[in-house]
């Protein structure tokens, strides 16, 4: 059974890049109008906005007037250290962003060109958790580029991740402005929902496994960012020590002596390290690892011990680096602009956080005995306590409410590590508020359109290979449906269409055309029906 499970050197923590996306190396100049080559068939202007945020317009010789404006995922606002594994060496960039890239391939970008839509975008003037001035930008390089193209129509708002929220917040705030809006991989309707997952299992890492760990509370200036590359480091290092003994299920020595003197040691470590993935809400589903299928036969007791046991924790450690580092660096980010500690767990039951999940995932936590022991050792340790003004300052920072002001079309994966499907769930619960208070307003007048598609990009059935050895295999694509904002070609040009269809008709695409769209998409659902649990942070502590 060991050698089943012998995963020391598979590739789980090299795949903890944010939600940095692949950007055009289009050169930018700081001027406030747009300075346009003039080239056949399609131009390129470049320029910055007010604030500073580099531009880029790509338009076609035959503009059909409908321009699409993309907003960019989150980037980090620091330079991370060469050291740190899977991010390290990242410098800061605002290098702007005019439409999606799937792993350097600007196909989507060049089918809407093809079609005579313009593109756009910009590199925002400050990086790292910057909705608010996004937003601001956003509206700017509207205004400046139907300025510049007289004959413009129709703007189209869509974006990922930070993206996805800048892009939702948009056509809430200034939905004259659009016709259409695609929010993709949505980031949580605030950044404190957002940073509570993450912040959760950071503070869970620090808990079991490493005291050192600050998790949060970082200090100013140079120092702060000193502690919060320190952490990244560590987080790292346990992540790897964990992902070692997964096998042998031996604890980091770098826990606290109380797991020890306390003989919790004796539960595995990867038991502790999947129960904080489902208090956190981190899927139990990674790139690679499917929690249901194991090496060899289906019948064999390898198969289902891998499949109950193994699967799930190495799913929370794939996820768990890139929540992990999201904890430590929006963290620090956030902290900086509000003034003080913002993650605050004191009033987190975390048992009532697992308490569908643990009859679920018994195998895999060892059992109800050494769940409760668990979590009663979480009960007992020290929680993590916001400064009462910077939690203010940061509830006051951008958020979006769900309101559906503009037709919508919004897309993430089931098993999202970062931005959770239940962001889109919560989206399309407000929406059906929404719609209900207006459908009652126009009795007797016809329904008025549904006019947000929420559609999910679904994991197999069974994803997980192994070699001949029985070692499970992590070198190949991530599966669909997981990994953050991890859409092909097929599916942004299909979201593409969609967004073009509902800004020129005002409407959403719907009956047998929109479920014939989605099918062809593969891999993706558009189920009424299906709602992915919302995050953690909605749930009743």
């Amino acid at each position: 059974m060991k050698n089943l499970w012998n995963v020391k050197r598979i590739a789980i923590l090299g795949s903890t890049a944010l939600a940095l996306a692949a950007v055009v190396a289009i050169p930018s100049t700081a001027t406030a109008a747009p300075l346009c080559d003039g080239k056949f068939p399609v131009q390129s202007c470049v320029g910055a906005t007010s604030d500073g945020a580099p531009f880029v317009m790509q338009v076609p010789a035959n503009f059909n007037g409908t321009v699409y404006l993309w907003s960019h995922g989150y980037r980090y606002n620091v330079d991370i250290p060469a050291a740190i594994p899977g991010i390290g060496g990242y410098k800061i960039t605002n290098t702007p962003e005019p439409g999606p890239v799937v792993g350097g391939d600007t196909s989507v970008i060049k089918y809407l060109l093809g079609k005579g839509f313009a593109v756009m975008g910009s590199g925002f003037a400050r990086q790292g958790w910057n909705a608010d001035s996004g937003v601001a930008t956003d509206e700017e390089l509207i205004t400046t580029f139907e300025s510049k193209f007289p004959t413009t129509t129709h703007v189209i708002a869509w974006g990922a991740s930070l993206g996805g929220f800048i892009t939702q917040t948009l056509a809430e705030k200034d939905a004259a402005a659009l016709s259409a809006a695609g929010p993709l991989c949505v980031a949580s309707p605030t950044v404190e929902a957002e940073l509570q997952m993450a912040g959760d299992f950071l503070w869970g890492l620090k808990t079991f496994f490493d005291p050192s760990i600050k998790a949060g509370n970082y200090s100013a200036g140079a120092a702060g960012y000193a502690e919060a590359m320190g952490d990244l480091g560590k987080v790292f290092t346990v992540l790897g020590k964990l992902q070692a003994n997964i096998a042998s299920g031996a604890w980091p020595d770098t826990s606290p002596a109380a797991i020890h003197a306390t003989g919790l040691d004796q539960i595995p470590s990867r038991s502790a390290l999947l129960l904080l993935g489902l208090m956190s809400g981190i899927p139990t589903q990674s790139a690679h690892f499917d929690s249901t299928t194991g090496p060899g036969s289906p019948n064999s007791a390898a198969y289902t011990s891998f499949a109950a046991a193994a699967s799930p924790a190495l799913a929370i450690l794939e996820n768990g680096a890139t929540a992990a580092a999201l904890a430590v660096l929006v963290t620090y980010d956030v902290e900086q602009q509000s003034g003080g500690a913002i993650f605050d767990n004191t009033k987190t039951d975390y048992s009532a956080r697992v308490a569908s999940e643990s009859t679920i995932f018994n195998a895999g936590l060892s059992g109800a005995t050494a769940t409760a022991g668990l979590l009663g050792y979480l009960a007992q340790a020290p929680r993590a306590t916001a400064n009462p003004a910077a939690l203010t300052k940061m509830r006051s920072l951008a958020q979006w409410t769900g309101q559906v002001n503009v037709p919508t079309v919004a897309m993430t994966g089931v098993a999202d590590p970062v931005t959770p499907a239940g962001d889109l769930t919560y989206l399309a619960q407000q929406y059906a508020k929404q719609w209900e208070t207006a459908h009652k307003a126009t009795l007797g007048k016809g329904r008025p359109p549904y006019n947000l598609i929420a559609l999910f990009g679904l994991t197999p059935a069974h994803y997980t290979t192994f070699t001949d050895a029985g070692l499970p295999i992590t070198s190949t694509p991530a599966a669909n449906g997981t990994n953050h904002c991890n859409f092909n070609v097929k599916q942004y040009i299909a979201v593409a269409d969609l967004l073009a269809s509902a800004s020129a008709t005002g409407k959403d695409l719907a009956g047998g055309a929109l479920y014939t769209t989605v099918r062809k998409m593969g891999g993706t659902t558009r189920d009424v029906k299906f709602a992915p649990a919302l995050p953690k942070f909605y749930a009743a502590d």
